[in-house]
């Protein structure tokens, strides 16, 4: 399952780069990845509160029933990083 970028940064000397990790993340079932982010932020962080886990979940459900109903159109994520880039740019 894993790429030979991944073994070849698992047992060289020199680690995978945040580019390199994001890449083989596309590589990956996103269930799988998923849990990764879940991980590093239980990891670094503790983890989500619930209360704050159930009101984002209520969120995602309610904005991808809007996407599925035609009621609202998705921004392509080029877009969207463009956005983000111009607002922290200020």
């Amino acid at each position: 399952m894993l790429s030979q970028a991944t073994k070849t940064a698992m047992f060289s000397a020199m680690p995978m780069t945040l580019d390199q990790i994001v890449e083989e993340t596309r590589q990956l079932p996103t269930d799988v990845v998923a849990e990764l982010v879940e991980r590093i932020l239980l990891a670094r962080h503790g983890g989500i509160e619930p209360e704050v886990a159930s009101a984002w979940k209520s969120e995602i459900d309610r904005r991808t029933n809007e996407i599925e109903a035609g009621k609202v159109q998705g921004i392509p994520v080029e877009e969207s990083l463009a956005r983000i880039r111009k607002i922290v740019e200020r």
